[in-house]
Formats: C-alpha cells, sequence, structure tokens
C-alpha cells in the first residue's frame, strides 16, 4: 500500500508499534525532522486507510480500526513496512495487526462464566498483492514476542476463515471453545491464569470505611420466636349457636301464623368450608289493616289508665262532649 509522503524515513523500523497517542518514532540520526503535527497527520492517514482496507477485505460495512479510535482506546497497532520495494522511494505498508486488552465473559468446557481479561486481537490485515508471503507470519510472531503471550491464550474478535486458517496452520489452532458472544477462543486458554477480577467499588469502600471506623455495630435486636400455630379449625356453627334461634318481634308483629310444617325442601347449604349458621323462618308481612286493628283491640296500659283518672279534662264524658259541638265550630278551635 503507497502513500504520497515517504513512509520509509517515517517509519525508520521494518515494524513499527503505536499506541493510542499516535507518536511518530524516533528519527535516524543526519535526516532532516518536518514539523511535528505532519508526522502525526500522516500516521492518522495511514491508519485510517489500513482500517479501510481491512474492512473491504472482510466484507464489513464500517471501518474497525481508524485513528480516532485509537486515539479514544487504548489499543496498540503494530504496522509492518516494506523496504525493498521503494516505488520513488518513497516505500510502502504491507500490513498492520491491532491488540488489546479487553474484560470479558468466556465459558469453559464445562459451561460455567469466568470473567478475564486477555489479550484480544482486534484487526488483522495482509494487503492482497503480498499474501502467502510469509508476511503475516512474521508481524504476527513479532507481536507475540512484544506482549510475552502465547498464541492459545489470545481471544479473537470476529475472525474471518483466512485468519482461522492462518492460526491453525502457523499455531496448531483448530479446537475452538464455544462462547456467546463474538471472540473466539481456542482449547488450553484456560491452562494459565489469566488476571484476577477486580473486586467492585462498593466492597473496596466497606473495607476502608471499617479499617477507619473500628467502632463497632450496634448487635440486631433478636425478634422473639413465633409461637407454634396450632390445627386451623375450619368454621362451625357449634360457636354461634344464637343465631339459630329467631327473636321473637315485638308485640303485634308475633301474632302473625306461623308455620306449622317445615318445607318439602329446606334451602341448600353454602359450599364453603363448615356450614353456614341456620336462622328461623322469616314470618310473613302484616297489612296495615290488621295493624291498626290490633291496636284498636288491645287493652290499655295501667299507666294510660291513671292518667286518665287523674285528669278530669280527659274523661271520656268531656271528649263525648266536644265530639258533639258542631263541625263548624270545632274548625273555629
Amino acid at each position: 500500500m503507497e502513500f504520497p509522503f515517504d513512509v520509509d524515513a517515517l517509519f525508520p523500523e521494518r515494524i513499527t508499534v503505536l499506541d493510542q497517542h499516535l507518536r511518530p518514532p524516533a528519527r535516524r540520526p543526519g535526516t532532516t525532522t518536518p514539523a511535528r503535527v505532519d508526522l502525526q497527520q500522516q500516521i492518522m492517514t495511514i491508519i485510517d486507510e489500513l482500517g479501510k482496507a481491512s474492512a473491504k477485505a472482510q466484507n464489513l460495512s464500517a471501518p474497525i480500526t481508524s485513528a480516532s479510535r485509537m486515539q479514544s482506546n487504548r489499543h496498540v497497532v503494530y504496522i509492518l513496512k516494506d523496504s525493498s520495494g521503494r516505488p520513488a522511494g518513497k516505500g510502502a505498508i504491507i500490513g498492520f495487526i491491532k491488540v488489546g486488552y479487553k474484560k470479558l465473559f468466556v465459558l469453559d468446557d464445562r459451561e460455567a462464566h469466568n470473567e478475564v481479561e486477555p489479550l484480544c486481537i482486534l484487526d488483522f490485515y495482509i494487503h492482497e498483492s503480498v499474501q502467502r508471503h510469509g508476511h503475516g507470519r512474521e508481524l504476527f510472531q513479532y507481536m507475540l514476542q512484544k506482549e510475552r503471550v502465547e498464541p492459545h491464550q489470545l481471544a479473537i474478535d470476529r475472525p474471518s476463515q483466512k485468519l482461522l486458517k492462518f492460526l491453525n496452520k502457523h499455531y496448531n489452532l483448530e479446537t475452538t471453545v464455544p462462547q456467546v458472544n463474538n471472540f473466539v477462543i481456542f482449547e488450553g486458554f484456560f491452562a494459565h491464569q489469566h488476571r484476577p477480577p477486580a473486586p467492585s467499588l462498593r466492597a473496596t469502600r466497606h473495607s476502608r470505611a471499617a479499617a477507619i471506623d473500628p467502632t463497632p455495630t450496634a448487635p440486631a435486636r433478636k425478634l422473639p420466636p413465633k409461637r407454634a400455630e396450632g390445627d386451623i379449625k375450619p368454621y362451625s356453627s357449634s360457636d354461634r349457636e344464637f343465631l339459630k334461634v329467631a327473636v321473637e318481634p315485638p308485640w303485634p308483629l308475633n301474632r302473625a301464623p306461623r308455620r306449622a310444617t317445615p318445607p318439602a325442601h329446606p334451602p341448600p347449604r353454602s359450599s364453603s368450608l363448615g356450614n353456614s349458621p341456620e336462622r328461623g323462618p322469616l314470618r310473613p308481612f302484616v297489612p296495615e289493616q290488621e295493624l291498626l286493628r290490633s291496636l284498636r283491640l288491645c287493652p290499655p296500659h295501667p299507666t294510660a289508665r291513671l292518667l286518665l283518672a287523674a285528669d278530669p279534662g280527659g274523661s271520656p264524658a268531656q271528649r263525648r262532649r266536644t265530639s258533639s259541638l258542631p263541625r263548624s265550630e270545632e274548625s273555629r278551635y
């Protein structure tokens, strides 16, 4: 991959390692140094073009490697240049590999979840014109030595079929451990101990507070033991026998005739738990005329007799004399 500026002068070594700061590497002694802003801009241009070429080779909708992504993440990119072919004395870029540590939740052989933070292969590309010439193995092996990891300790993010064949050919990585995410790990991934998961912030805060304030907390109050619950008794009508006895209504409502014989078909009982209390039969409704006739026939109360005897104006004779007046005179009073 060629560029309009001098790649050989920008990257003095065959393989250049760049971090998120995208700083130009040290220059060779005796060479002219252009403006530092121009060097960083050239590096950003190279990374953007490599990301586009890699996305096109993997049939991705958008590049996953760019200068802006490099500056916002703690990733490392290894760039391989070609010094032999020097068109117009400017050099060319063969390919790159991008790696970075990520916290992942992966499944082991027993399908148990494990929180690990391995080194991940995030992007890998070798130009189509120089593939199958050993450049990919050279770049990959340099990365392994620089990062001090073994091939089976890596986690690969959405590897292509070419990358899987490359790992199987050069590093005998064939058997994979199935995962639920886009990362692929191989057999032997859990052979070495990865970084233990960091303790939660809340647990760290509580431990620090306990170390600063050694005052013991108040003991928890003990609740009294619960009483043993006995057998639950069903609803019984024996405790409410008084509901079965109908209360005698006042006179003259008690003069209504009672039903002599019980009904042929008693009303059905409730199907709820136990038996509902039985009540006496309701008395028939007493008509108004019968009620008035009963009131006329009832004997006067003894107290009423005493009042009538003590009040001479209320005697029966005076009532008769008063009632004998003409109707016209009665209306005046």
